[in-house]
């Protein structure tokens, strides 16, 4: 009996240990991700979605401490998926709210990754799971994979050039269920082949939807202004 309480008591310390040790590791990406108040930046986004025709597009984007985020497609109206985690790692880990869980080591494009699980403690978020794949040594979130209660599951890779060290990205590829898209408002749906049938139709929008941004110039902590972030 106290054989086995011993056992209960040792996985249990364990587990809170490493625990302890991955909020500490969550805390140290968030601190640097924390350097930022504020960024513009110009880039392309690729939109590809098997039921919407979308050309390569040039966007603006903006972000602002603590979680004001803005991106503006150029002669048309963006794309992302309406309600979902925005592109933007600060607003994946803005809450302290969270536990956060080993889950192993990954490679995500030849990088070594530590697999953390964000559990978040607030019953009322929208956000269920967030998985984090971080690049320790550079302190840098690789891939990041969210479960909402309402949005799906959307995926985020990152790719990183001259502002890895405020954790900006110099590519990223945001990836989601096309059955989870919520269409923004104005917008029908399109298709390559006017005679598909609805049934065919519904499968095209059953898989997967990808939109890719390359920055290709950032601009930070120079200040923005509020209105910018009103639509």
């Amino acid at each position: 009996m106290y054989k086995i309480l011993f056992f209960v008591v040792a996985f249990q310390f364990a587990v809170f240990a490493q625990a302890q040790d991955m909020t500490s590791l969550v805390v140290k990406v968030k601190a640097k991700l924390d350097q930022v108040n504020d960024y513009e930046a110009d880039g392309n986004m690729k939109t590809d979605v098997s039921f919407i025709k979308a050309p390569i597009g040039k966007v603006k984007i903006y972000f602002k401490k603590p979680n004001k985020f803005r991106l503006k497609k150029e002669g048309g109206i963006s794309l992302l998926p309406k309600g979902g985690v925005s592109v933007n790692m600060s607003s994946i880990i803005a809450t302290n709210d969270f536990v956060a869980l080993s889950a192993g080591v990954s490679v995500v494009n030849g990088n070594s990754c530590k697999v953390v699980k964000l559990l978040p403690i607030n019953e009322s978020s929208e956000i269920v799971l967030t998985t984090l794949y971080i690049d320790e040594p550079n302190l840098l979130v690789r891939k990041a994979i969210t479960t909402t209660k309402e949005n799906g599951t959307y995926e985020m890779e990152m790719n990183y050039g001259a502002f890895a060290k405020f954790g900006l990205p110099e590519k990223v590829i945001f990836s989601f269920n096309t059955k989870d898209y919520k269409l923004p408002k104005g917008i029908t749906l399109e298709f390559d082949d006017n005679e598909k049938t609805i049934s065919e139709a519904q499968k095209l929008k059953n898989k997967k939807g990808r939109v890719e941004i390359t920055y290709t110039n950032y601009v930070v902590n120079k200040g923005i202004a509020d209105a910018i972030f009103i639509k």
